[in-house]
């Protein structure tokens, strides 16, 4: 399994750092945890076919984690027409806004596949299994816990803060990979949470260039986890 961070900066794009969105390959499958920059020019660029596309899971439906999924569903409605993901939407009105986008640009929308994203597993294709939890950033917003390949791994999405919204499957659960957002608080907010954990390895991604020494400081005060920041074009391994 390989998971390559596209875009890691937090609400706006920075030199070098593109908004929220994440791909995940499995077994020549992919599949996205947000998408707020063009993924079909990574895609491309990556000689990657749109049509191996499966999933795209949003936690919520702010801009700089959905501006790119407009992109997405325009091409694939008139171009990549073979691409048939499961897109699954925090707030389902999302689908009829874009819908009316593509038709004000003189397209027509294609039927595809919508999910509203509710509490509990909300996608499993037998390759990985999605597992939506409610977070407090927004009205209606999510973390996922993945299952794939016998790995486990948890991206948090924005949060309230740790101490109210921290996801408990990863204090009660294994996990290879945490991936936890630093745009809204300081990274040393995770510590008394990420240690409680049982996790392998940490990423901090969606952060704020002043929030760097705030994330070093977390990879000292957990020591024996590894912490990592998160940019782009980072690929892991598991």
């Amino acid at each position: 399994m390989r998971i390559t961070f596209i875009g890691a900066s937090h609400g706006v794009p920075e030199p070098n750092r593109k908004c929220s969105c994440t791909m995940i390959e499995i077994s020549g499958r992919y599949y996205f945890i947000d998408m707020g920059t063009p993924s079909i020019d990574h895609l491309v660029t990556a000689g990657i076919p749109v049509d191996a596309v499966k999933g795209i899971f949003i936690t919520h439906m702010h801009g700089d984690h959905t501006n790119g999924l407009v992109s997405f569903i325009d091409l694939i409605s008139w171009y990549f027409k073979t691409a048939d993901p499961t897109i699954c939407l925090p707030d389902i009105e999302g689908a009829s806004a874009i819908e009316n986008w593509i038709r004000v640009t003189q397209s027509k929308a294609r039927e595809l596949r919508y999910v509203e994203v509710q509490a509990g597993v909300i996608f499993d294709d037998g390759f990985i299994k999605v597992t939506a939890i409610p977070t407090l950033h927004t009205e209606r917003s999510f973390a996922y816990f993945l299952e794939a390949e016998g790995k486990s791994m948890l991206f948090t999405g924005d949060l309230k803060h740790p101490d109210r919204d921290f996801p408990v499957i990863a204090k009660e659960r294994e996990t290879d990979l945490i991936v936890c957002e630093s745009a809204h608080f300081n990274a040393t907010d995770y510590v008394p949470h990420l240690r409680e954990c049982k996790a392998k390895l940490v990423y901090i991604n969606h952060y704020q260039s002043q929030k760097i020494p705030s994330i070093l400081q977390l990879a000292a005060e957990i020591g024996n986890t590894p912490v990592k920041m998160a940019y782009d074009g980072r690929e892991i391994m598991l």
